[in-house]
């Protein structure tokens, strides 16, 4: 698979954080393989995370072909960058044609990346994960690894201004590869997985700079005394927007 594209981002991503003093604490990133597929499960903070949850891979020098929705795919700007990538296309009216390409770049011996939360969290915690990562690594006999990021939503995320000033710390953590199996409970093991990675999270935000969370801050949950929604706050904000993309969808099939 040929990339033109991607080192060169990948070589400006490390000139901003070298220029913008972004600072990366990462632990466990010789979980990632040198070679072969594997499949990386990372939570989703911001519109950033494609960058920093690939920080792990390109420090093995390997490439994450990262699974994103179709509608990325179909931007005029983001959609050729998707395809420079060879990322991976996910229709959310039908996904197995995105989990069958995943399986196929696995066989290739790709380092593969998914958000098993489907979308960005605005709590900043971590959401009930799909069943979708398991099923994926099982299918193709390939190691999941869980990678948990912390401070991302800082830069860009949904409902906030972005914010690429200088000075601040991301955290990464890279999990313990799970070896999931065909005989394996899809179900119960995304609830291993889940467990997993919420205790990763729990310890990025606590090993965090003090001084970059104080209390009440936006982008600290608020089970860590930030003023971030709770989770149930943030599920029902969810629920409304998924509620206005049906309604333009509708809207946009009458008139057609």
């Amino acid at each position: 698979m040929r990339d033109i594209v991607y080192p060169a981002v990948i070589a400006t991503a490390r000139t901003w954080f070298r220029l913008g003093d972004v600072k990366i604490n990462m632990t466990g990133a010789e979980n990632i393989p040198l070679t072969g597929g594997a499949l990386v499960a990372v939570n989703h903070l911001s519109f950033v995370d494609y960058v920093l949850a690939g920080y792990p891979g390109a420090e093995r020098k390997r490439l994450t072909r990262f699974m994103a929705k179709k509608e990325v795919f179909d931007h005029p700007i983001g959609g050729p960058v998707m395809r420079s990538f060879h990322h991976i296309a996910i229709d959310r009216a039908s996904g197995q044609g995105g989990m069958d390409e995943a399986r196929r770049y696995l066989d290739a011996g790709e380092l593969v990346g998914i958000f098993p939360e489907g979308t960005i969290s605005r709590s900043f915690e971590l959401q009930p994960l799909k069943t979708g990562a398991v099923r994926i690594a099982a299918d193709a006999g390939v190691p999941l690894i869980p990678i948990v990021l912390w401070g991302t939503q800082r830069f860009l995320t949904k409902g906030k201004p972005r914010d690429f000033s200088r000075h601040k710390t991301v955290g990464i953590e890279v999990g313990t590869p799970m070896l999931p199996t065909p005989a394996d409970d899809p179900v119960a093991l995304t609830a291993e997985l889940e467990a997993t990675m919420k205790a990763m999270l729990d310890r990025l935000i606590t090993a965090h700079p003090a001084d970059e969370q104080p209390p009440g801050s936006w982008w600290l949950p608020a089970s860590h005394g930030g003023s971030a929604p709770t989770p149930e706050e943030a599920a029902a904000m969810y629920a409304e927007e998924r509620r206005l993309r049906a309604e333009r969808k509708a809207k946009k099939n009458q008139a057609g």
